[in-house]
């Protein structure tokens, strides 16, 4: 299943200027999703981060990331109208900047789903290079 933007909305509460995935190109709810982040010059956080050097704040990379996974779970009927929220972030790691004019694929593979939460693996690549890793875990309200 794919999702354009629209269709992203229509499953997180997540608006600009803090949507940070573009496109989802493979979706299986509750399993597994790959998505886009295009990162484009005119990103609010570039101007003071920073001024003549813009990188992408590594907390945005796991937003993204987050994001992207919020998608896979809030697809699943069961799930549908809930907001997932972080309860971990462990494992972190980043080999790379994010600059103006890269794009992100981001996967996100869910381990565990359960009625009030659940957790995942997540990776973002650029240019087929490992970027970002992470386990997230989230809870729904």
């Amino acid at each position: 299943m794919k999702l354009d933007k629209d269709g992203i909305k229509a499953v997180i509460p997540h608006r600009e200027p803090f949507l940070l995935i573009d496109e989802v190109i493979e979706l299986e709810p509750g399993e597994r999703v790959v998505a886009f982040k295009r990162v484009s010059a005119d990103e609010y956080y570039f101007k003071g981060h920073f001024p003549g050097n813009p990188v992408m704040p590594g907390v945005l990379q796991v937003e993204a990331l987050a994001q992207a996974g919020a998608v896979c779970v809030l697809s699943l009927p069961e799930h549908r109208g809930k907001t997932a929220y972080f309860g971990a972030i462990d494992r972190v790691k980043f080999r790379g900047m994010v600059k103006p004019g890269d794009e992100l694929r981001l996967e996100v593979e869910l381990e565990s789903v359960r009625a009030r939460g659940g957790k995942g693996k997540a990776s973002a690549f650029k240019e087929g290079k490992l970027i970002c890793s992470c386990e997230l875990t989230f809870m729904f309200a």
